[in-house]
């Protein structure tokens, strides 16, 4: 029998994908699922004449791959994780190699990656980003790890990987867990994209008034710009059109607003906090699905707490257009905070190794916030390596205070109806506080030092001098 190039365990829809992407790019591949029944299913019907070896023990499953071993593993983030590569291990090779394809923790990407490593195996923890279609057609792919093991995965990864103008949407991102960091910290901006989104959606249908035919000519129109082509947004007009089998009425009004979350989402929040980065945005959107999931007592409270009685009586064509600024204005904030978290990530965890443009570029393909402006995130990095924000790169500085206006209107009108727009709001705190040359934490200090002598600068005295007074004296 032709030994395999490549194996893929665990066959849910996103290792189903991945696998016949792999096996369409022209390497032979073997699956194994734990449950039996699931690969009969994936060979009778989604693999059939297909270039599959199917296996129904691990034994069978290693035996069937050539060496060195590649094996990606798509199972439950976690403890499932654990479990697999202790069952792999005793039946492995030196040099054979585990690639984690799943959300994993990038703190214990890096555990298991000094585990393996050190025991003579190789080990990639592998972002993946696209969901369903991006997996089977080409995903993003945001790999960490040793460069060794990397090279050795490079020739198939970079033939399954989204193509974009320039080049496959895959770069070896870093050692250690620095694949799934990146990996992270695109969900998180994932995050913020979707509630900004969801705000301005918010905005139009329950101040504007527009009616779902409306809201998916907007997110169509919206989609021919420069500034708001991306994959959400184009996703976002096809779900306005999208009308029910069952009840001939729009779907998205029948939807419950309870969005759920996996947990990279408040990893983020998490890293940023330890890491002193401020990424508002990320975390309203967090908060925001967190308040969704109060579902019964919003609408009990709702009969009991009445907000403003004002309504909108301007010219709505012309706010859909403020909207408009406002979610871009908005959106370059949420990525600016991301690249700072990344940055600083690096600069931390992992030698400065990981590449601003080139996470930028690896997002222009395949993954849920490809957009049309990261090739302008990647020219900024470019021109200027030592960017500190993206906001201050010539290109998104002059767009947000061209539009800074607009963002703020939006604001208060949704302040005056009674509509919640945390991620905006956010944002335009970010962006306020950022270009603030001064901020009031002058007396947070002053007050921190009165009660519990913590000291404090001076502004008329050398950094790195200390003081403390005597306040109730």
């Amino acid at each position: 029998m032709t030994k395999r190039t490549f194996g893929v365990i665990g066959l849910a829809v996103m290792g189903e994908n991945l696998a016949l992407n792999v096996e369409s790019r022209g390497f032979p591949i073997a699956v194994y699922n734990r449950t039996a029944s699931k690969t009969e299913e994936f060979m009778k019907n989604r693999a059939q004449g297909k270039d599959v070896k199917a296996a129904y023990s691990l034994e069978e499953f290693v035996q069937t791959l050539e060496r060195p071993r590649k094996i990606l593993v798509m199972v439950q983030a976690g403890k499932p994780v654990d479990a697999v590569i202790e069952q792999l291990k005793p039946l492995l090779d030196e040099g054979d190699m585990i690639i984690d394809g799943g959300n994993s923790l990038y703190e214990d990407t890096e555990r298991r990656t000094k585990y393996l490593e050190s025991t003579g195996f190789g080990f990639v923890g592998m972002g993946v980003s696209g969901g369903e279609e991006g997996a089977l057609k080409g995903p993003s792919l945001m790999p960490g790890g040793t460069k060794a093991a990397y090279q050795e995965l490079e020739p198939i990864l970079v033939k399954i990987a989204a193509q974009v103008d320039d080049g496959p949407c895959v770069t070896f991102v870093g050692p250690g867990g620095a694949g799934h960091y990146v990996k992270m910290v695109h969900n998180g901006i994932e995050y913020g994209d979707m509630q900004l989104i969801a705000e301005a959606y918010d905005i139009m249908k329950n101040a504007l008034g527009l009616t779902n035919p409306q809201l998916h000519e907007v997110f169509s129109e919206w989609n021919t710009t420069d500034e708001l082509n991306s994959f959400l947004i184009e996703i976002t007009a096809d779900i306005f059109k999208y009308i029910d089998p069952e009840t001939n009425t729009h779907l998205i009004d029948l939807i419950l607003d309870s969005a759920g979350q996996k947990g990279t989402g408040r990893w983020t929040i998490m890293s940023a906090l330890e890491l002193g980065v401020p990424i508002p945005t990320m975390y309203a959107a967090v908060n925001a699905r967190v308040m969704s999931s109060y579902k019964a007592e919003r609408v009990a409270a709702s009969k009991q707490l009445p907000g403003p009685t004002t309504t909108f009586d301007g010219d709505v064509k012309a706010f859909v257009g403020k909207v408009r600024d406002a979610l871009y204005c908005s959106k370059m904030c949420s990525y600016a905070q991301g690249m700072a978290l990344i940055a600083k990530a690096s600069a931390e965890y992992y030698n400065n190794e990981i590449s601003l443009p080139e996470s930028a570029r690896i997002w222009k393909g395949g993954c849920i916030i490809r957009a049309g402006f990261l090739d302008k995130i990647k020219k900024a990095f470019v021109d200027n390596p030592s960017l500190p924000n993206l906001l201050l790169a010539p290109e998104f500085k002059q767009s947000i205070l061209d539009r800074q206006d607009a963002w703020r209107e939006v604001l208060v009108l949704a302040n005056e109806l009674g509509i919640p727009v945390p991620a905006f709001s956010s944002s335009l705190d970010y962006f306020d506080s950022y270009r603030r040359a001064d901020l009031p934490q002058n007396l947070t200090q002053a007050q921190r030092d009165y009660f519990g002598a913590h000291t404090y600068e001076r502004t008329d005295k050398p950094r790195g001098e200390f003081f403390h007074s005597g306040w109730s004296a």
